[in-house]
């Protein structure tokens, strides 16, 4: 098998669609032999914030000199970015290598029971994670926490970093019954620590915690408006950043008796982090800033809107806008649109993108000033803006993962393999063309 062939498996795997619950994930494991059991984690859930959070955990303890596994997910372009160690993508020869370790394994399971792409790959991070004898893994849960692939694991601490409204199809339409999805990650006696605003959501976090015996850390919101660590400045964009930030904080000093981290590393890791795609801006040769975020919800967006009127309140971007239809995006366009002086809307590549015209109907109501133009894709609007002093792009990591590739702003050269990131509803699919394919 070479590299390509191994993408090609990991492609095939969408045939079965996604499916909510730990079964078959479990199984897997305990065929791979059970490699959770080798590691120390700490899961991450929520419904903002996530990533960030893992990247500020990672950061930190690898600054302590801890061998730092990272699993994430979505990936903005190469498939080896949801896996990695010490901030180093999986290699392709481990793909290859993991990938046909794997296969042997499914062989186990018929087609109705077959795991999903996000099972298999939760898995081959797991093998990957313990042969490479990493001391902890910073592991983010994919969706909801309950029954996502990742709860396979007892963690170190669980973190939830806040609970808004998002995929309410899958998680409900309340900030009580996500809450429970999310506090589906809480095992018995295992802290908990959380950014949760919303009482209503912290409610059931705290019913959730005290059935399980594990103790709850509330992180206040007001964290957010207060100097990290005497003064420190995080090299991430926005207020929300700095309560991202506070939770990671008060992760790290909670395990501090099985972990010892002292303030100073913590500082050390987290005035280094790196996290591509969130609030990103990046300064080109010729003077132009591009400022690149991932925002794909209400509460995303409003931290992106808040971020330009701190951080650009005299300057009007020219905002490149996709979206994907599952999300509140009329919402969404209401909230942006007003802050740009043009909008260019483009679909996100992916068949769950929002119609572009959509989107420029509700953008032109929202700012009957602004210059709203439909484009096919992202490739067709850029050169209308790539003269533009300031340029945004937003709404979905997909739309990200494009540009950063498209522009030439991703580390590393190959075929794009962001077409992984596709996933179907929580239903199984027909599986009988699999068949061939698996």
């Amino acid at each position: 098998m070479i590299y390509s062939e191994a993408i090609q498996f990991l492609y095939s795997l969408r045939w079965f669609g996604t499916k909510l619950g730990l079964t078959h994930t479990a199984k897997l494991a305990e065929l791979a032999g059970n490699p959770q059991r080798q590691l120390r984690f700490i899961h991450v859930a929520g419904t903002n914030g996530k990533g960030s959070t893992c990247a500020m955990l990672e950061s930190i303890y690898r600054a302590a000199g801890l061998r730092v596994g990272l699993f994430t997910s979505p990936h903005l372009v190469f498939f080896g970015e949801r896996i990695q160690i010490n901030r180093r993508n999986v290699s392709e020869m481990d793909v290859v290598r993991l990938v046909a370790q794997i296969r042997k394994l499914l062989r186990h399971f018929s087609q109705e029971e077959h795991p999903t792409f996000f099972e298999v790959v939760t898995v081959m991070a797991l093998s990957y994670f313990a042969e490479q004898e990493c001391d902890l893994v910073i592991w983010e849960t994919g969706l909801g926490g309950r029954l996502d692939a990742t709860n396979i694991v007892t963690p170190l601490a669980s973190v939830i970093t806040n609970i808004q409204y998002d995929h309410q199809k899958y998680l409900g339409e309340t900030l009580a019954s996500i809450a429970a999805e999310k506090a589906g990650i809480i095992k018995p006696g295992v802290p908990v620590i959380t950014g949760t605003e919303s009482e209503e959501a912290l409610v059931v976090i705290r019913s959730a915690a005290r059935a399980r015996n594990a103790s709850l850390a509330v992180v206040p919101f007001a964290e957010a408006h207060r100097p990290l660590l005497g003064g420190l400045r995080l090299p991430l964009l926005g207020a929300h950043q700095n309560m991202n930030a506070a939770v990671a904080i008060e992760t790290v000093r909670i395990l501090a008796s099985s972990i010892r981290v002292n303030d100073h590393v913590i500082g050390q890791g987290l005035s280094t982090v790196d996290w591509p795609g969130r609030l990103q801006l990046v300064a080109r040769p010729s003077g132009q800033r591009i400022l690149l975020d991932g925002a794909h919800n209400v509460s995303g967006t409003q931290a992106l809107a808040a971020a330009l009127q701190q951080y650009f309140p005299s300057l009007k971007p020219a905002m490149i806008l996709g979206i994907l239809r599952d999300k509140d995006w009329p919402a969404m366009c209401q909230i942006l649109a007003p802050l740009a002086k043009r909008i260019l809307i483009v679909p996100v590549h992916s068949e769950r993108s929002a119609e572009p015209h959509g989107l420029a109907e509700v953008c032109r109501k929202a700012n009957p000033t602004a210059q709203v133009a439909e484009y096919d894709s992202f490739m067709d609007a850029w050169p209308d803006v790539a003269q533009e002093e300031f340029v945004t792009i937003a709404g979905s990591l997909y739309l990200i993962g494009e540009a950063m590739e498209r522009l030439d702003l991703s580390p590393g050269k190959g075929k794009s393999e962001r077409g992984l990131n596709e996933w179907d509803e929580p239903q199984r699919r027909d599986n009988r063309e699999a068949g061939r394919l698996i």
